[in-house]
């Protein structure tokens, strides 16, 4: 196990579980209020028939199978009239069951969907540093298995409300029979309440841990198949089959412990009504023979304590899912209260030619670790700048804070005098594009990668592949811009990904272009000749991470970055007097070499 791999801690419990199952009901009552009201209404009608059918299975007790056994026998009309009371009763509890089922399970879906959109537009909204915090093992098990299971105990819920209403009526219908009825279904049901609520509170700990750990497999599963090129290439095979049995023994230890804890409480709240129905039997034998109640009052009352049985079980499983629920629900807050970047709904406009100004900026990671300290430079509109420096002295940061992945910890940068705040999340791209080393293309085809959804006619689809140097190899694929690439453009090379990305911003007309190490997998001499056309196309201003001579030499001028600071400026040649400089040129040739 690793440190990654720990699972986090369990957000803070303010409130007991059924507080929080309460508030979760609540939440999805307001957003979904018409299928849960008739889901709960079909289940109190289903509740009323089931006590109306004790009573007619007593009245026919009575007034048909005792007479007929006792041989003084029935008229045919006190035969049909029973007969067809019990098929109406049947006909009630029917129709109420399907419209508790169909709209319950309308409620709980509606309101997977709407936790699911929320957790998705979260997620959209959220500054880059939420995504770097967390694995993306957990991020999908946020919004899979941790919205199932937090409205699992939904299921439940229309029946579960409809048993205060069959206990109420059902103590009204033992009262009419005989107190003594009532008197037993009064210990049995608080003794219900008892159990299930013990049990709440015992499973609530190892159900948090649980779905914890949930979150860990899942993301160690991710992690493993997105690397899976480290795995095999390492022979890591056999370690990664060992992290994941190592985080997957402990969430089996913590479902273990659930199951045992189920095994303890559970068997009672089963148990209980059967033995409820044991009592009244002998109970109603002795008020019978007393002639207190009649066989059918006992039949009656021993038939409404059978059909009991299965609301308490839901009411149970109500009980049993809740804890889970409320962690699972905790964990979806989380999310849904985690910082969003600012989208002002009217960014200001930015001028055509767009220059940049980094007025002492600073950035540090929120550990404290110092990135930036008060970086200062100007690139005018059009220019070609190179950055340039060590491993750690801050370009990529820049770059960052430049698309506005990030925000500053202090002082501005301004992209055509407009602050890169002020554009916020949604004006910034309209502006910059960047392009980083570690490219993305999804499983589609080359021109859906290329366009995105955007309206753009073959001619610039062509126009800006050929000034990549992509045109050719995109020709010579099997369908050509229709070929569909695998996963993340498995089947392309480095160097090809590379040059589709480059297009793909490209193809956004950026008064900005940020490229990052971006031509790292491409030839030399296909490099110079893509920097060539980038540096000739009028339009835009280019900053470039470079880490070859040729790249360096390419650009209009260089700002030599270090310990997060701008330390030199100035064209290529000038800055070779600089010690530091001319040693990581030297160092960049060598390794060229």
């Amino acid at each position: 196990m690793t440190a990654s791999d720990d699972p986090p801690p369990a957000p803070p419990e303010a409130d007991g579980v059924f507080r929080r199952g309460g508030r979760l009901i609540v939440r999805s009552f307001r957003a979904h209020p018409l299928p849960h009201l008739l889901g709960i209404t079909g289940a109190n009608v289903f509740a009323v028939a089931v006590v109306g059918y004790t009573v007619v299975l007593g009245r026919v007790t009575d007034e048909l199978i005792v007479p007929g056994l006792d041989g003084g026998g029935v008229d045919r009309g006190t035969a049909l009239a029973g007969a067809v009371a019990i098929a109406l009763v049947g006909v009630v509890r029917g129709v109420s069951m399907m419209v508790r089922r169909f709209f319950n399970f309308t409620a709980v879906a509606r309101t997977q969907r709407t936790w699911r959109l929320a957790i998705l537009d979260r997620y959209l909204d959220t500054p880059l540093a939420f995504y770097r915090s967390r694995p993306a093992g957990r991020l999908l098990a946020h919004a899979d298995a941790d919205v199932e299971t937090a409205s699992s105990m939904l299921m439940p819920l229309a029946f579960s409300m409809s048993v205060v209403a069959l206990v109420v009526v059902s103590l009204v219908s033992l009262l009419l029979v005989h107190p003594w009825f009532v008197l037993v279904a009064l210990v049995l049901f608080p003794t219900l309440a008892v159990i299930n609520q013990r049990y709440t509170r015992a499973v609530e700990a190892p159900a948090a841990r649980a779905q914890e750990w949930v979150g860990v497999v899942s993301g160690i599963a991710h992690e493993s198949l997105d690397g899976i090129l480290v795995v095999k290439t390492l022979g890591r095979e056999a370690d990664e089959v060992e992290r994941l049995a190592e985080a997957s023994d402990l969430l089996r230890r913590e479902r273990i412990e659930i199951g045992r804890l189920r095994a303890v409480f559970l068997p009672w709240v089963y148990a209980l009504p059967n033995l409820g129905i044991m009592v009244l039997l002998l109970l109603g034998a002795l008020l019978v023979d007393a002639g207190t109640v009649t066989v059918g009052d006992v039949v009656r009352s021993m038939a409404l304590f059978n059909l009991l049985a299965a609301p308490m079980e839901i009411l149970g499983f109500l009980f049993q899912e809740m804890p889970r629920s409320v962690v699972a629900m905790d964990r979806i807050d989380e999310v849904l209260g985690s910082e969003v970047e600012d989208r002002p709904s009217d960014p200001p406009a930015v001028p055509a030619g767009v220059g940049v100004r980094f007025d002492a900026v600073v950035f540090a990671y929120e550990d404290g670790t110092p990135v930036l300290d008060g970086l200062s430079a100007d690139v005018a509109a059009g220019e070609s700048v190179a950055l340039v420096g060590a491993t750690g002295s801050g370009k990529s940061t820049l770059f960052d804070l430049m698309a506005g992945l990030m925000p500053v910890t202090g002082g501005h940068i301004a992209l055509g005098g407009v602050d890169v705040a002020d554009l916020g999340a949604d004006g910034v791209p309209d502006v910059v594009a960047p392009v980083f080393q570690e490219t993305f293309l999804f499983a589609d085809t080359v021109r859906r990668n290329l366009v995105l959804d955007r309206e753009v006619d073959d001619d610039e689809v062509r126009r800006v592949l050929r000034q990549v140097a992509a045109a050719d190899f995109v020709d010579h694929l099997p369908g050509g811009l229709e070929t569909v690439v695998g996963e993340r453009g498995v089947t392309l090379s480095g160097g090809q990904r590379q040059r589709l990305a480059l297009a793909r911003a490209l193809l956004r007309r950026p008064r900005v272009l940020l490229l990052d190490d971006a031509t790292s997998a491409v030839d030399p001499v296909v490099e110079a000749e893509i920097l060539g056309n980038l540096r000739r196309q009028e339009g835009h201003t280019l900053l470039v991470v470079a880490h070859r001579l040729a790249t360096i030499r390419l650009a209009d001028r260089v700002l030599f970055l270090e310990d997060g600071r701008i330390a030199a400026e100035g064209p290529h040649d000038e800055l070779l007097g600089i010690p530091a400089y001319a040693a990581l040129v030297r160092a960049y040739e060598g390794t060229a070499a």
